[in-house]
C-alpha cells in the first residue's frame, strides 16, 4: 500500500507542476481547462495557481494517511480527504473523458483514473496514526 500512496503522491506533484508551468505562462493551455487556448487567459491562470496548492495538499494528505508523513495534516482530516480525493479525482476522470481536448481525454483522464484507484487503496487500508 505504501508504494501506491508514494505513486499517488508523485501523480499528484506532477499535476502540481504542470499547473505550476500553466499559471506561469506557459502555452500548454491545449491540455487544460478545456483545452480552448494555447495560452491561458489570466482568471484560468489563477485557477491553475490555486490547483496547485490543492495537488500539493492532496500529496501532503496521501502520505500523511498512509503513515509515510507525520504530524504536516492531522491524520483523522486525512483520513477524511482521502476518500474526498477519491470522488473529486473520479469526477475529474469523467469531465476530462468528456473534454474537447485531446490531451485531456488521452492524458489527464487516465491519469486521474489512476489516481482514483491509488487513493481509494489508500482509503481502504489499514494504517495506523503516526505520531
Amino acid at each position: 500500500m505504501r508504494v501506491v500512496a508514494l505513486l499517488a503522491a508523485i501523480g499528484f506533484m506532477v499535476m502540481a507542476l504542470f499547473q505550476v508551468a500553466l499559471a506561469a505562462g506557459a502555452p500548454l493551455g491545449r491540455a487544460a481547462w478545456g483545452g480552448t487556448d494555447a495560452k491561458l487567459r489570466r482568471g484560468q491562470r489563477l485557477a491553475s495557481a490555486l490547483a496547485t496548492a490543492l495537488f500539493v495538499l492532496a500529496t501532503l494528505v496521501i502520505l500523511r494517511r498512509s503513515g509515510l508523513l507525520a504530524s504536516v495534516v492531522p491524520f483523522a482530516f486525512a483520513r477524511w480527504a482521502t476518500i474526498v480525493l477519491v470522488g473529486v479525482m473520479a469526477v475529474s476522470a469523467v469531465a476530462n473523458v468528456a473534454s474537447k481536448s485531446r490531451w485531456e481525454r488521452y492524458l489527464w483522464a487516465p491519469t486521474a483514473l489512476t489516481l482514483t484507484a491509488f487513493c481509494l487503496v489508500v482509503a481502504l487500508s489499514n494504517v495506523p496514526a503516526v505520531q
